[in-house]
């Protein structure tokens, strides 16, 4: 008889690949959804499932809802838990952000307490909850980031995206040593890039590609450093956390880390002239002024901008196995896929 896994966030930009992966190896997958009659929210996925030889069910939950997720865990031998807002732009940190991030988190591991059959927890947590700014790396005396560092620096006013990841985080910790019937393992993804499965315009990540395909950053790139991952190898990291018995603890996943930059020199090699890629980096002082027009801070330019960091990626590649994509690949297949959606 085939696992029985639960998953939050399945229609989601991460989510509906790891959605796609379990049900290519036979699970059966108990989806939660907000509003089960919205169904162009999961249309998709249900096709998809019909050339698949696993099986989808779709269960109404809501994160800030205690209890609505009891029906979908009970039963399910395991829980996928990746919904989550990534948001950059939202009107309201603690309703947007801080609230579905902790309270959502609660009720999913509340309820794989209670089912009495889950056995295992894949948290889809980030970097951000590992560091909040580019900075801390030197701030703190740091070569590097690894999984035993925790973001102290963001907070509710400043990075609430990153405090976001960092309560949730914590508060999976807190209930997962309060209890002996479930083992917590955590993803920490750096910023994914790559095709989206189920059509996540919404995305943060197809926003950022947007707005460099479409010439946002022409006149001037902020020099900010990311780490970058694809989309797939967030999702196989969580099936391989999900069905290594020995996973346990954190594992921060990036290929690579670039500048804004380095990032678009290497989509001038791949794509010419074609887009409108940025000239030049844009002069730290005048993102001091102008930040505010693009919703950006002078502490978060002050505390990111121009400043390096290094991810230590060992325990993804040694103890879940990872071998990642390129990132020329990882660009090239996003930027198709968003052609065909005509999002550019």
């Amino acid at each position: 008889m085939s696992k029985t896994i639960m998953i939050t966030g399945g229609t989601g930009y991460i989510g509906a690949w790891i959605v796609k992966m379990l049900l290519e190896k036979s699970y059966t997958v108990r989806m939660t959804v907000r509003n089960k009659a919205k169904k162009e929210k999961y249309e998709k996925l249900e096709q998809l499932q019909e050339q698949l030889p696993g099986k989808l069910e779709i269960w109404e939950a809501d994160l800030l809802k205690e209890g609505s997720y009891d029906g979908a865990a009970k039963g399910a031998d395991a829980i996928i838990h990746v919904a989550s807002p990534f948001i950059l732009r939202f009107k309201d940190a603690k309703k947007d952000l801080l609230d579905p991030a902790l309270l959502g988190t609660r009720n999913v591991l509340n309820a794989a307490t209670r089912s009495g059959t889950v056995k295992k927890v894949v948290l889809t947590s980030s970097v951000a909850a590992v560091f909040g700014d580019n900075i801390d790396m030197a701030e703190q005396g740091l070569n590097e980031f690894t999984e035993q560092h925790f973001n102290t620096t963001s907070s509710a006013k400043h990075q609430p995206y990153s405090y976001s990841k960092i309560i949730a985080e914590k508060e999976a910790w807190s209930i997962a040593k309060q209890q002996n019937s479930w083992k917590l393992v955590v993803i920490n993804p750096s910023f994914v890039l790559g095709p989206a499965l189920n059509g996540s315009s919404d995305s943060e990540s197809l926003n950022f590609m947007k707005d460099i395909l479409k010439g946002r950053f022409f006149f001037g790139a902020p020099d900010l450093m990311f780490g970058f991952v694809d989309v797939r190898d967030v999702a196989r990291a969580h099936i391989v956390a999900l069905e290594k018995e020995d996973a346990d603890g954190r594992h921060i996943l990036a290929v690579k880390t670039m500048s804004i930059m380095d990032l678009t020199n290497m989509m001038k090699k791949m794509y010419g002239s074609k887009y409108k890629l940025p000239l030049m980096k844009a002069p730290k002082p005048l993102l001091m002024l102008i930040g505010g027009l693009f919703g950006v801070t002078p502490k978060f330019v002050k505390r990111n901008v121009g400043h390096k960091i290094r991810l230590n990626t060992t325990r993804s590649t040694e103890k879940l196995g990872l071998q990642y994509r390129n990132m020329e690949e990882t660009i090239l297949e996003m930027v198709e896929q968003m052609h065909k959606q005509k999002l550019v």
